[in-house]
């Protein structure tokens, strides 16, 4: 059985990434991460991290402390690890040997794994890693399924862990100065900024380099190094010359385990709560299909849902033949979706009563405010009530569809959410429901009126005819995606 391993930037993500399918899921820890500028864990955050373990038995917890520590990091690191046995860790992935005896002395029970950053690509050096504790090794992604063949058959005891999906970096194994060279901020220090994914302006006669450029002829050349080429495609107002593409291997599960890869990674610890609960979806549905628990057919719809995740042009990497990871893409694949919301734990009866009643009491007294008011007051009241309808919201009251009561839920708006807007409810273990505009309402927690839209800040209650699985998300339509166009998103 292959371990499905996602990112966690932070720990609302660390709840979907279990939430959707994942058996472990790997997090940073402020200052020695190579993704500083994820949220990562910090303060009383290890509080929330125990909860979720014991609400999801027997997922693991792997932490990232793939930096290259300096004299300075090691320092910090002892300085504070008090704060970081509070965590119910697993494993630590390391790239920094000079960190194997300390980890080994303060977290005798932890697993050690090596980074991706470390390069192991070849079975002496899973040997030695062996020989020095290490229980797993994370392949670096330049290696191929035949080489990771060769590597289990050779160790065949340590655990090989191999990335599946997400970004690829033009950089061997990641380690790059680019962002360094341009920004001041280090990819070693974990602040890359991504900077071979930039559009850069090509200077020469306009005419001339865009109509080349657009060719997909153009090509440079490093001076000393003839026949090495980098292709650059130009664009409209930009030009892309370093960028990879991401990494998809979902339809080829069956052949990463066959090579003997005994963990599969998602990349994506910066990605949206959306990536990384529709990406795990995806390929536990695919790991459960591969390993006969669904059909294939049953796991198919969660398997397109990746089209509906914001990502790039994807191809099988180093894996197969190197000739797609030498391609150079440009922008991103847009989503037609916006993250909306999260839904939150279901009502009770009672507590579903109880917010009904609120709308009920709300209702009543503003009928007796009105009757007790002057006639010539009441026919202004109901001008105003005509012309400002959103001043005097309607009361929620109990629904049922079928004879089934409705069911309410607290939700964390996450973008603006209009009332009579169609809403797309996607879970676990379902992929997408569609709700009609007249199969859901806002209701204010307040006071139990109905709300006409709901955004980020303001507390609302979902009331709807559907009973929503634990982790659903409401996604909705981006009014301003237009198909085939690229958008620089930030998603």
């Amino acid at each position: 059985m292959i371990e499905l391993l996602s990112p966690a930037g932070n720990v609302e993500k660390l709840y979907y990434a279990y939430a959707y399918g994942a058996d472990a899921a790997y997090i940073g820890l402020k200052k020695f991460s190579l993704r500083v500028k994820a949220d990562n864990f910090y303060e009383d955050e290890y509080k929330k991290v125990i909860q979720l373990k014991e609400q999801f038995p027997g997922r693991k917890l792997h932490c990232a402390l793939n930096i290259s520590f300096h004299n300075s990091d090691i320092d910090n690191f002892l300085a504070n690890l008090d704060y970081f046995k509070a965590y119910p860790i697993d494993a630590f992935i390391v790239q920094d040997i000079g960190m194997v005896p300390i980890l080994q002395k303060h977290f005798p029970s932890a697993q050690l794994h090596v980074s991706t950053q470390a390069s192991c690509i070849n079975r002496e050096a899973v040997k030695m890693y062996k020989s020095m504790g290490f229980s797993r090794v994370v392949l670096g992604r330049e290696v191929s399924l035949n080489e990771i063949r060769q590597i289990k058959d050779a160790v065949p005891d340590v655990e090989l862990e191999a990335f599946a999906h997400g970004a690829m970096c033009i950089a061997y194994a990641g380690r790059c100065l680019m962002s360094a060279y341009l920004t001041g901020r280090s990819a070693q220090a974990g602040a890359c900024t991504h900077t071979c994914r930039w559009d850069y302006d090509l200077f020469a006669d306009p005419a001339k380099a865009k109509e080349l450029a657009a060719s997909g002829a153009l090509v440079i050349q490093e001076r000393k190094r003839p026949g090495e080429y980098f292709p650059i495609f130009e664009g409209d107002d930009f030009t892309a010359i370093l960028s990879s593409k991401d990494l998809r291997m979902i339809e080829h599960l069956e052949d990463m385990k066959n090579a003997g890869i005994d963990s599969i990674k998602i990349e994506g610890r910066m990605k949206s709560i959306y990536y990384v609960a529709l990406v795990t979806r995806a390929y536990r549905k695919a790991l459960d299909a591969m390993e006969g628990k669904i059909s294939s057919e049953e796991a198919k719809p969660f398997i397109d849902e990746l089209e509906n995740v914001s990502h790039r042009e994807s191809g099988t990497g180093f894996y197969y033949n190197r000739s797609e990871a030498d391609q150079t893409v440009t922008g991103a694949t847009d989503s037609q979706y916006i993250l909306a919301a999260e839904v939150g734990d279901r009502f009770s009866g009672e507590k579903t009563l109880a917010v009904i009643k609120k709308g009920a009491d709300h209702k009543e007294k503003l009928q007796n405010e009105f009757a007790a008011m002057h006639p010539g007051a009441q026919k202004a009241r109901l001008a105003d009530m005509e012309k400002n309808p959103d001043r005097y919201p309607e009361s929620v009251c109990q629904k049922t569809t079928g004879g089934q009561d409705w069911f309410m839920y607290n939700i964390k708006a996450l973008n603006m959410i209009k009332a009579g807007d169609p809403v797309e409810f996607v879970s676990p273990d379902t992929v997408c429901v569609k709700a009609l505009p007249e199969e859901w309402l806002l209701v204010d927690p307040e006071d139990g009126t109905l709300r006409q839209w709901v955004c980020d800040g303001h507390p609302c209650l979902l009331y709807t005819k559907y009973p929503l699985q634990n982790g659903t998300l409401v996604r909705i339509f981006d009014p301003e995606y237009v198909s085939g166009e690229i958008r620089d998103t930030g998603r």
